[in-house]
This record gives C-alpha cells, structure tokens and sequence, in this order.
C-alpha cells in the first residue's frame, strides 16, 4: 500500500493472501512498543533517563544491581544496553524473562555500543506493565488503535502474560499504513495530537550510530525503535519484510508484508522504482497500474490433478511417528475436484482443504497453534503428492511432499524461509519436520 499526501494511491495484495486478514510484524512491532514508551514519558509514568532496575526493585542483588546499574531506559530504546548479543534466546529459555535479562551480563558502557536487542524491546513492554498497569496493546487501544480505527490486533506474550513488546503482532496492512502515516504527520491524526510532534522528532532520529556505509539502509543510524533509511526515510521493520517506510521528504509511506529471506531487495525496489516515480511521474499509465494491481496472484501449481493409485490411499488411516508437529495419526481424501488432509494430535481431529489447481482456504490447529493457510495439490507422479500450504497472515509458505511407499506414507516439509529456534524476529509457526509413516 502506497501513500502520497495522505492519500491511498495505490494498493496491491497476491492472491490467496488478502487485506482484510492481519500479518504477523515481526520486528515491526518494536514501533509499536516505542510508540507506547512515548505516550507513557508524556503522561509522566517514567523517563528516558529511569535506571532500568528502578522498575524491579523485586529482583534486585548485589550482582544485579552492580551489572545494571548505568542502564537507562534510553538505552533500551536506542538498542544500545551494551550486551555483546542479542538477549532475546536466553530469556525464552526462562519462565521469567525479566530476571533473566537482568543476569545478562553488560559488556559495553550502556549507550556506547549498538547490537540489535530484541530483548531490550521487551524490557521496555515490561516496563510499561509496571508503571500503567496495563499490558502493551490494552495500554495502546484506547491511545492509538481506537482514534486511528485499527482493529483485530493481536500479539505473543512471555511466559507471564506480560507482551513480547520485540515481535509477535498482527495487523492489517492498512493499519501499518495508518501508523507511518500518523508518524508522518508529526503524530497528528485528523487534527488531533495523538502522540507528541517532539516524540515523533526524537524516536526517528539518529539517535546511535550502526555503521557508516551509504549504500546500506542498516547502517545510517538507529533512532527509538526506529531505522534510519537512505534518501532521508525512516522505516519500522521486521524479518522476511514487514515494513513501514515513511518518506517526508516525498509526503509518502510504504507499507508491506512479504515472506523473503533478503529484506534489503523489497528497499532496493522501493528506491528503484517507486522512488523515482514521486519525482517524475509518469503520465498516462493510470489503467495500466489499475490492470496490474488488480491482478495479482500466487497461481497454485498446475499438474495432475489424480493418480490412478488413489483408490490405495485415499481413506486409509496411517499412525504417526513421532514428530515436531505433535501428529499421531493421519489420513487422505481424494474427491474428484478437492482433496482433504485430516489429522489426529492431542487436541482432537483437524481437517485441511486442499483445492486442485486452486487455493482453498482451512483453519486448523496444529501444535497447539491456530493456523489460517490455503492449499493447493497436486500429483507429482503416481506415487508423490504434492501440497503447496501458504500460512495466510505469516510470510511462510510450505510445501509438503507425500510419498505413497510400501503401505505407508512419508511427508517431507520443507518450508520457503528458513528460521533459526530461539532468534527473537520469527514468527513461530510449527511445521512437521522429518517424516511421518
């Protein structure tokens, strides 16, 4: 979704996904949680310059206090607490994420020293919780999403219930649109102040140095949760594409959700042909942009649509092995125009649709997690059925290769980004991992 002088001006979404449905932010959501800090300093519930331990006097021990004693809200904020790595896998090893990140050793004098700190991000949520009594988005619904008419917003939280604050929110696109263009307008939304124009000024600005290279939209400075960008942008992000990008010096914000491994393409793109195109645009291509968006899609995979082995599979119920996904028992049906996946775990019995040469769209539960995707499938060759599953809402897509083998079956799953367990910027949808027989 394009914005230019407060106005849509063009917006686009690849079918099966569509705009109605919120995406994971992943990262994105840092924003968010900065935003929230920015609200509480105005209403005078911390400051920029509170020690960090000043919040939990609850954890406090010689050690503890001696290891946090410089660290200041600031710090956090500006991902610069002086950690050597990112906290984020040691705290989700933890029931109390807060004493965890307490015990981690600082390094670098706090505010020295840039490292991209997921967990720093959800110290801030938890600070929050302490001073308003209100999680994260209970504390924002009333101050941003109600006045900006943002909805079916959701989020991951820790082990105690406080926010993620670093990750795990879901919105719409039009309500990524929304917040970089509130930001745009110096926290202005429609005429009324919703969050401080020195605020706004503050959190996008360098606030700390992440390198000194002019070609790379990662290293012209850090601001409050904020990115600097080349060509004097700003930009809210999170892994595998989410972003905000908000362009003052063209009156306009980008935003996208996407599911790619090299999130410095989608920004190259931006700079090559959008960039360009606010400048010197081009007359007479109106219909032409119209065609285009209008027609975008993931086509699903078109080859067989059967086999003439089906009758040996279809119906027949198949035990698991043990598996990441937690599946214990499964079977197929092929019908003459779809197809249906059932499955057993601890939860119960769940069904995914499968369409041939189109998506058909389920929502199941699998791992304990709920799950909206739309799948197609095909028949690789007689044996081999293949499912193609895109976890709607998530940049993941999956695909699941079924091989129909002396009476039993084996799916291999592979999936088109891959993740590393315990990194903070993933959105933790299980797949089956290995095989199933």
């Amino acid at each position: 979704m394009v914005l230019r002088h407060g106005q849509v001006i063009a917006e686009g979404t690849w079918s099966p996904y569509d705009e109605e449905h919120p995406h994971i932010l992943n990262s994105l959501s840092k924003s968010f949680t900065s935003t929230a800090i920015g609200l509480a300093i105005e209403e005078g519930k911390l400051s920029l310059d509170d020690a960090v331990i000043s919040f939990f006097p609850e954890y406090m021990t010689e050690e503890i206090e001696k290891n946090m004693a410089n660290l200041k809200v600031r710090h956090l904020l500006s991902m610069s607490t002086g950690h050597d790595e990112d906290t984020t896998p040691y705290l989700r090893r933890s029931n109390d994420w807060v004493r965890e990140f307490l015990s981690i050793p600082i390094v670098h004098e706090p505010g020295t020293h840039f490292l991209y700190n997921t967990g720093a991000t959800y110290m801030l949520s938890a600070i929050l919780t302490k001073v308003t009594g209100m999680k994260l988005l209970d504390y924002l619904q009333p101050r941003l999403f109600e006045p900006l008419g943002m909805s079916d917003i959701t989020t991951t939280t820790c082990p105690k219930g406080i926010h993620f604050g670093g990750a795990g929110m879901s919105v719409k696109i039009e309500d990524i649109a929304k917040f970089g263009l509130l930001y745009l307008q110096k926290g202005v939304w429609e005429g009324k102040q919703i969050i401080p124009s020195h605020w706004v000024e503050e959190a996008t600005s360098k606030q700390i140095s992440n390198g000194n290279d002019v070609n790379n939209d990662w290293a012209q400075g850090y601001g409050y949760q904020f990115w600097r960008c080349r060509h004097g942008a700003y930009r809210g992000d999170g892994a595998f594409g989410q972003y905000c990008i908000v362009m003052p010096e063209q009156d306009a914000v980008v935003a996208i959700t996407a599911g790619v491994m090299d999130m410095g393409d989608i920004l190259n793109l931006v700079w090559i042909h959008l960039l360009p195109g606010m400048t010197e645009p081009i007359e007479g291509q109106q219909a032409d942009l119209d065609q285009k968006l209008a027609s975008l899609t993931y086509e699903p995979p078109r080859l067989l649509t059967t086999s003439p082995n089906i009758y040996k599979w279809s119906g027949k119920q198949f035990e698991a092995q043990a598996n990441d996904a937690g599946i214990t028992a499964l079977s197929f049906r092929f019908g003459e125009e779809n197809a249906a996946f059932v499955f057993q775990d601890s939860e119960g019995e769940h069904e995914i649709q499968i369409g041939y040469g189109e998506w058909n769209e389920s929502e199941y539960s699998i791992a304990g997690q709920k799950v909206k995707a739309a799948v197609s499938g095909i028949w690789r060759n007689r044996n081999t059925f293949e499912m193609t599953v895109r976890l709607l809402g998530t940049p993941f897509c999956d695909t699941w290769t079924c091989d129909f083998i002396n009476g039993g079956v084996r799916i291999n799953v592979s999936r088109n980004i891959w993740t590393v367990p315990g990194l903070s910027d993933m959105a933790l949808v299980p797949t089956i991992t290995g095989y199933i027989q």
